[in-house]
């Protein structure tokens, strides 16, 4: 009970999901065969690359949507939306800690998430 008051307490004071989500997420990607390269696309920029599947990568989560596209030799290019959601922590923040700690959380991008795994089949 006491960790829990205080947990209610620090996110209605700061940002919770900055605290308790984090405002970088790792991204796993598996591909079916194996042995992809896959390129994250968001707002038009790459912004990593994993080099061969599986594997999985750190980016900073974000409102925006992510566009993955993977190629291997001898298959088509395989691509995979990747929609930004909401984190479950965002709605323990505005109950607890309102507006601010929102705006804080939404500003860095800590109240969104991305699904992982993705779990992509390329086709020849």
């Amino acid at each position: 009970m006491k960790k829990f008051v205080l947990l209610a307490a620090v996110c209605g004071l700061t940002a919770c999901s900055s605290i308790v989500e984090g405002t970088s997420q790792e991204l796993v990607i598996n591909t079916n065969p194996a042995g992809a390269n896959c390129a994250l696309i968001r707002e038009g920029q790459v912004i990593g690359r994993v080099s061969e599947t599986p594997g999985g990568i750190t980016i900073k989560k974000s409102k925006h949507d992510i566009t993955v596209e993977c190629t291997k030799k001898g298959y088509k290019k395989a691509v995979f939306f990747n929609k930004s959601d909401v984190a479950g922590a965002t709605v323990g923040n505005i109950l607890l800690g309102g507006g601010i700690g929102w705006a804080i959380d939404s500003a860095n991008g800590a109240d969104n998430k991305y699904t992982t795994p993705m779990n992509i089949t390329l086709v020849k």
